[in-house]
């Protein structure tokens, strides 16, 4: 088995980690490595939008290649269409990905929330839905499941990162729901959205909760090592949207993030759940 790709962070990503068979951890280390590099081109750096763009083309056409059965041109497609074969991944899922990174460059505001759900299905859905292929664990069922836990993780992350994506000039909040509350980017800017933002980011924190909630079964229908990670994720999501409802949403003083004892907890939680 090659050597595994580094794996050093990723929001939402199940990455390889010691809980995962070791036959999983090399090809999950590829999946992750195509994400991170292509989610690199849409937010780190200073390029402007076509270098960017242009980037995440090439990737788009490294993955026309092997949907053509023709040898990619870097090495890290190269690999990825060895585990492609090996494992009958489909490709819809990386062009999704790929297209909601180029998303990110040309769209910095969402309408409303179907407009956040479709850039969810997009953006953290493939992941997901790789991962049962993967797995041999692709039932419909399944998939289903797998949607609305990576698009609450998606949402979940996206609670966390309000002040960070300000700085990005994005906003994946849904325009309606602001305006519906009287709440002001301008506002959001300055960390100091007033007294509407309570009752707003507690309906924003419910509809992640209950998304998160729609999918967990799947940490029950899946087996081993990788259901006792599944949970553990599920869990992950729960602890965040409980430290974003113990602050009213004030992530504008610290962003709530999973410390070592929450970690301890819910291993151990998630194991003895089976």
């Amino acid at each position: 088995m090659p050597t595994p790709y580094a794996i050093d962070h990723y929001e939402n990503f199940p990455v390889a980690s010691i809980l995962l068979p070791r036959r999983l951890r090399y090809p999950v280390s590829v999946i992750y490595t195509f994400a991170r590099r292509a989610d690199d081109f849409a937010d780190e750096g200073d390029w402007p939008a076509a270098v960017r763009l242009a980037r995440l083309a090439e990737f788009s056409q490294e993955l026309d290649r092997i949907a053509e059965g023709t040898a990619p041109q870097t090495r890290l497609f190269q690999d990825l269409a060895a585990v492609v074969s090996r494992h009958a991944l489909p490709l819809a899922p990386f062009y999704d990905l790929l297209d909601a990174f180029a998303q990110d460059v040309r769209k910095n505001r969402y309408a409303h929330f179907g407009e956040v759900m479709d850039y969810c299905r997009r953006s953290a859905n493939p992941i997901g839905r790789l991962l049962l292929h993967l797995y041999g664990e692709a039932s419909p069922r399944n998939l289903a499941y797998s949607d609305a836990i990576c698009s609450s993780l998606q949402i979940i992350n996206f609670l966390q990162d309000i002040a960070v994506d300000m700085r990005k000039n994005r906003i994946y909040l849904p325009q309606d729901e602001l305006a519906r509350y009287a709440l002001s980017e301008t506002d959001l800017a300055r960390g100091r959205p007033g007294p509407a933002w309570k009752p707003f980011i507690h309906q924003q924190i419910e509809r992640a909760r209950r998304l998160l909630q729609a999918g967990a079964p799947l940490g029950q229908a899946l087996h081993g090592r990788v259901g006792l990670e599944m949970r553990l994720i599920i869990m992950g999501g729960e602890a965040i949207l409980r430290k974003l409802h113990r602050s009213d949403g004030n992530i504008f003083a610290q962003r709530p993030t999973l410390s070592a004892p929450d970690w301890l907890y819910m291993t151990y939680r998630a194991a003895l759940a089976r």
